[in-house]
């Protein structure tokens, strides 16, 4: 089966799905997809979210206790600390008082939680970096580069570059640039206390918190539309490819009765869900923005009962989704996951060969990872296609943010 193009998919320049959003810049078309048909329902479900005092996403509902024990990070796994507060000194540096005000939040504050990965800003937290100068943007953007792997770097920039890619190609620069993200600061940068920083906007979200030696970064919400640079500057630029691969890769390596036990809808757009399943915008994952309390329960197969080969790649899947975090913590996260593989899950909706698009989550009591296809939002494909795509990681049992590290601080 060939893969389609996202070019087949791209929208006349007067249709009304772009044409009326022409000449409007993030804050102004943050009043306007309160009414947008598309943008305003999920707004409003998303409101009667973001308030709610954190908890966490569970299983059952019930946080479990225990998983994330206070400790310095073992030897190997220590978070890049000192360049990280090196980095953030020199961001301070450039700020006014206004500016360092605006950006500056306390280590367990609420807003947090405002992150979201559309293109409207529902929430203004700290800097919009396409207002800041460039000596600033620049700054920003070295804290992020301090903190995460190189890979991992190239990743959120790379996203960044194809959400520009995006607004020139259906002509709304305004709205989608390298540049149409909030970044903030949370805590005060310490080489012992606990701080963080904050990054999001239109398919990009990292959520990224220190505390000495150990550091979680999550929730993060990594996506694309399209998935590939195909002109300009960036040409060549293509993400997920290798998440993708794995990802067939290891249904492939499934017994087929363990495989057709692993597939909990056929169709990606589904009769057999329940009402709810499938949202207008989050379509098939859930773990996404505002659902930092929900409650996921486990489905399909447990990873326990996989053969030697599917395993190895749902391993490989596991590091792909991860690579994002600089050598040490890497290594404890993966550590950290494998501990409970007797206790991880693994689903997946829709086909797996060619160019299907499909949905799957891995899920444990210390990781949810989802990947998921979507249909067109800016691109006009009405069935998802592997050319957009989101990806999820989070936290559960309440340590994203770090949140449970930060409470037994104290």
């Amino acid at each position: 089966m060939s893969t389609p193009s996202f070019r087949d998919s791209l929208y006349a320049p007067d249709h009304p799905r772009v044409a009326k959003l022409r000449r409007l810049d993030a804050r102004s078309y943050a009043e306007a997809a309160k009414e947008d048909s598309f943008a305003g329902p999920m707004i409003e479900g998303w409101k009667k979210l973001y308030p709610a005092p954190f908890v966490g996403v569970t299983s059952d509902g019930t946080i479990r206790e225990g998983l994330f024990p206070l400790s310095e990070a073992r030897p190997g796994e220590e978070a890049p600390t000192s360049d990280m507060v090196a980095a953030a000194d020199k961001l301070f540096a450039l700020l006014g008082a206004p500016q360092r005000e605006r950006i500056s939040y306390p280590v367990d504050a609420l807003e947090w939680q405002s992150w979201a990965n559309p293109e409207f800003m529902q929430h203004d937290t700290g800097l919009r970096l396409e207002e800041q100068d460039s000596a600033v943007r620049d700054a920003a953007l070295s804290l992020v580069k301090a903190s995460l792997s190189p890979q991992g770097y190239e990743l959120a920039r790379n996203l960044m570059r194809i959400n520009g890619f995006l607004g020139d190609l259906v002509d709304l620069p305004l709205l989608m640039n390298e540049f149409s993200y909030n970044f903030a600061l949370y805590g005060t940068p310490s080489e012992s206390e606990p701080w963080g920083w904050q990054l999001f906007g239109h398919h990009l979200a990292l959520n990224c918190l220190v505390m000495g030696t150990r550091m979680v970064i999550s929730p993060v919400f990594l996506g694309a539309e399209p998935d590939v640079i195909d002109d300009g500057p960036h040409q060549g630029v293509k993400v997920f490819k290798e998440r993708i691969h794995l990802a067939r890769e290891l249904m492939a390596a499934l017994p087929e009765a363990l495989r057709a036990e692993a597939v909990i809808f056929e169709h990606l757009q589904d009769p057999a869900m329940p009402e709810g399943r499938l949202h207008p915008g989050d379509e098939r994952h859930l773990a996404g923005c505002f659902q930092d309390n929900r409650v996921i329960a486990y489905e399909g197969i447990p990873v326990s009962s996989m053969p030697a080969p599917a395993l190895a790649l749902l391993e490989g899947v596991v590091d792909d989704s991860i690579a994002y975090l600089p050598a040490g913590p890497k290594a404890a996260r993966l550590r950290e996951i494998r501990e409970h593989y007797a206790e991880t899950w693994f689903c997946w909706i829709g086909g797996w060969q060619g160019g299907d698009p499909f949905y799957f989550r891995i899920q444990s009591p210390v990781v949810i990872l989802e990947l998921d296809h979507h249909c067109g939002v800016f691109l006009g494909n009405d069935q998802p296609a592997p050319f957009h795509m989101h990806s999820v990681v989070r936290t559960p049992n309440g340590n994203d943010y770090g949140r449970a590290l930060v409470q037994q601080r104290g």
